[in-house]
C-alpha cells in the first residue's frame, strides 16, 4: 500500500478486541476520515440514500458525490465526525439486499473521494479489488473480549459471554450470505493482530509498522 496515493485501510474485529479504536487511532495518525457501521447507517437513514437515489445523482453531468458531501456538510470535516452508537445486546446489522448495495455503493464512493480507514462493514470484501488498500482483522481471546465488554459496556460477565456469542454469531452469518466466506479465514486479510496484552494505541502502532514496511518496496 502506498500512502502517497488514495487508499484505503479496511478493520475487520471481534467484539470487545478495540478495532473501533484502533481504527480512530489510525485515522488520527494519518490524517484521514475514519468510517464505521454507526455513520453509513446515520447516513442511509438522516439522508434517504438508497441505490435508486445514489444511481440518480451518478447520472447528474456534475459531480454526483460532491453534491451528497456538501447536503451532509461533511466535506474535509469528516474526520471528525463521529454518530455514536447506543450499546445494546441487539446489534443492529444489516439485514436486506437493497441495504447492503446501497452501504457498499457508499463506501466505495467515500473511498473515491479521498483516503480512508474503515472498521467493519466487511471492509475485506467492499474494497478487495481496491488498487491501494491493506485489510486488517484484529481478534482477541475470549477472556480478553469478556473483560473489556464487562469495562466498557458495564455488563458482568454473564452478560457479557451473551453480547459476544451473539454478535459473534450474527456476524458470521451476516459475512456468509453477504460475501460467500468467513470472516475468520484468514486468506481475507494482509495483517491479523491478536489484541491480548496490548492497548489500542500498540495495535495502531503495529499497523502503522506495517504500512511502513511495505512502503520501500513502493
Amino acid at each position: 500500500m502506498n500512502i502517497n496515493e488514495k487508499f484505503v485501510i479496511a478493520i475487520n474485529r471481534e467484539l470487545g478486541s478495540g478495532g473501533r479504536t484502533v481504527g480512530r487511532i489510525l485515522s488520527g495518525k494519518l490524517g484521514v476520515p475514519f468510517y464505521d457501521k454507526a455513520l453509513i447507517q446515520a447516513l442511509q437513514k438522516e439522508y434517504n440514500l438508497s441505490v435508486a437515489e445514489i444511481e440518480k445523482l451518478k447520472g447528474r453531468k456534475h459531480g454526483w458525490w460532491a453534491d451528497v458531501m456538501r447536503i451532509l456538510n461533511i466535506g474535509l470535516d469528516m474526520r471528525s465526525y463521529y454518530y455514536m452508537p447506543k450499546m445494546s445486546d441487539e446489534p443492529d446489522l444489516i439485514t436486506t439486499d437493497e441495504m447492503f448495495e446501497t452501504e457498499t455503493m457508499i463506501l466505495e464512493n467515500l473511498a473515491n473521494e479521498g483516503s480512508c480507514v474503515v472498521a467493519g462493514r466487511s471492509g475485506f470484501y467492499v474494497f478487495r479489488n481496491h488498487p491501494n488498500h491493506i485489510s486488517v482483522f484484529i481478534q482477541a481471546s475470549l477472556e480478553s473480549r469478556v473483560e473489556r465488554v464487562m469495562r466498557k459496556q458495564h455488563k458482568t460477565k454473564e452478560e457479557a459471554l451473551k453480547v459476544i456469542k451473539k454478535v459473534d454469531e450474527m456476524r458470521e452469518n451476516y459475512i456468509k450470505k453477504y460475501t460467500g466466506t468467513s470472516r475468520y479465514d484468514t486468506r481475507n486479510y494482509h495483517l491479523v493482530i491478536t489484541a491480548d496484552n496490548k492497548t489500542e494505541d500498540e495495535i495502531a502502532d503495529i499497523i502503522m509498522k506495517y504500512i511502513e514496511s511495505k512502503q520501500s518496496f513502493m
